[in-house]
């Protein structure tokens, strides 16, 4: 009986170890090598992170370094080619899509947040940011304290709209009824534009391109004192740590050669998005943070 059941227990545990190697080996480089495709997910107005450009096509920071991540599984499977697709998605479609295998990694805004890891993982940290207000100029607002009897519009499901409601309940602010919740940054700047809503909260390099974007740009400010960080990554799904070191990888080689800082300054200085938001002290010190020697 005894043997039987150290036979059972051996099978037990060899069983688990296969497994285990099978999830850390996992799906999306396996499925990459089959397809000879990556599959991106992307955003169509997070301006300058992940947007649709004038041709239609995504295009942006976030883009960019997964293009780079594209080129480097293409290098490490030894394919002759790699065909890079793009998948649309929303602050509320983003999670099932990865989780469901449509999307192979998300490349946009998205806020690196323990509860998130809990379905999905994160590659190390390309930007940093936090919540602040897009308003009009003639509003009066200068910080979320400003916010009494005003309308506050946020993106449902983001980071920001919980931020948000941190701080009017913290600092008892009297909004004008609830925070109201959209789908994504156009449904926000739209609710603005017809005066809907006084202010809209996201994080404020989102802000930034929007405004940038807007008609009348001048007519615009982004407000406030942060009063959360995000810092954020790519999302891929979880148990595949042979596509997360190879994200992690590609980017550190592009902060080591320098490429990260030109890709940062093609997006964030004037130029196609007219956005100046300078690489800060403290995106710098997260570069040579995650810059792993070899």
């Amino acid at each position: 009986m005894k043997r039987i059941l150290g036979t059972v227990v051996a099978v037990t545990v060899l069983a688990a170890l296969s497994g285990a190697a099978t999830a850390q080996d996992g799906l999306v480089m396996k499925r990459i090598a089959e397809t000879k495709t990556i599959t991106i997910g992307h955003r169509d107005a997070s301006v300058p992170l992940s947007y649709l450009g004038p041709d239609g096509k995504a295009q942006g920071y976030s883009i960019d370094i997964c293009l780079k991540i594209a080129d480097a599984a293409k290098e490490e499977l030894k394919l002759d080619k790699i065909e890079v697709k793009f998948v649309p998605l929303t602050p509320q479609t983003r999670i099932p899509l990865l989780t469901a295998g449509t999307v192979d990694i998300i490349c946009e805004s998205s806020t690196h947040t323990l509860g998130r890891l809990r379905q999905i993982s994160f590659l190390n940290t390309t930007f940093l940011t936090g919540s602040k207000l897009l308003v009009r100029k003639t509003s009066g607002i200068k910080k979320i304290e400003d916010m009494t009897d005003k309308v506050l519009v946020a993106v449902l499901g983001t980071t920001n709209e919980k931020a948000a409601q941190v701080e009017i309940d913290t600092k008892k602010i009297k909004i004008k009824g609830e925070i109201v919740k959209v789908k994504d940054h156009s449904q926000a700047m739209l609710n603005l534009e017809q005066e809907r809503a006084d202010a809209y909260v996201s994080d404020d390099v989102v802000l930034y391109g929007l405004k940038s974007a807007s008609k009348n740009p001048d007519e615009w400010e982004v407000v406030g004192p942060y009063f959360s960080y995000d810092p954020y990554g790519m999302m891929i799904p979880r148990n595949n740590d042979d596509f997360r070191l190879l994200g992690n990888k590609t980017i550190t080689r592009l902060i080591q050669s320098g490429e990260m800082e030109a890709i940062y300054k093609k997006w964030f200085e004037p130029g196609p998005t007219k956005i100046n938001y300078p690489l800060s002290d403290r995106l710098k010190e997260n570069f040579q943070l995650i810059a792993l020697p070899d």
